[in-house]
């Protein structure tokens, strides 16, 4: 668990620095142009999910969203006492990415009642939604720990169909 809880604080960590740094050089919905044409740096605070999913809803209802976060840390917490005592690496970096990130955001929902978001990443007419640092580490996570568990499941399958 040591590994794990390490990776996750230098998630928080980074995240929580980058989001100051955004917060006090960044005005909220200047763009600062790094590629032209791709990708900029663009403050925005968002109230809902991941991507801004919920972001409509309204604020007496916002708590909602920082319970379902509380939720899904228990979760993740239950799934990393199954996976890291397997001694899996892949599974403890995930959940290590994962749950820095989640801690993260939610961080951020306490402090701000929205989460900072300031990458942007477009092509012409296409944007995918601001994100941060801990978006990154829970993106990278969770395909990590899915492609961990498709294996995993392809290995056992591979065994169980060679058994007589």
């Amino acid at each position: 668990m040591i590994p794990l809880l390490g990776l996750a604080a230098a998630v928080l960590v980074a995240d929580q620095l980058t989001k100051a740094w955004a917060l006090h050089r960044l005005d909220p919905g200047q763009p600062v142009v790094l590629v032209p044409g791709l990708f900029d740096l663009t403050l925005v605070m968002n109230p809902g999910v991941a991507f801004g999913l919920f972001a409509g809803v309204p604020p007496e209802w916002r708590w909602l969203v920082t319970v379902f976060s509380i939720a899904a840390l228990i979760l993740l917490g239950s799934l990393a006492m199954r996976i890291v005592p397997d001694g899996g690496r892949v599974g403890t970096l995930a959940l290590g990415l994962v749950f820095g990130g989640a801690v993260g955001n939610l961080v951020d929902r306490w402090r701000f009642g929205a989460v900072v978001d300031f990458f942007h990443v477009f092509w012409r007419d296409w944007h995918w939604p601001n994100f941060n640092v801990a978006d990154s580490a829970i993106t990278v996570g969770v395909v990590l720990l899915a492609a961990e568990l498709w294996l995993a499941g392809s290995e056992r399958a591979r065994g169980c169909g060679h058994a007589s």
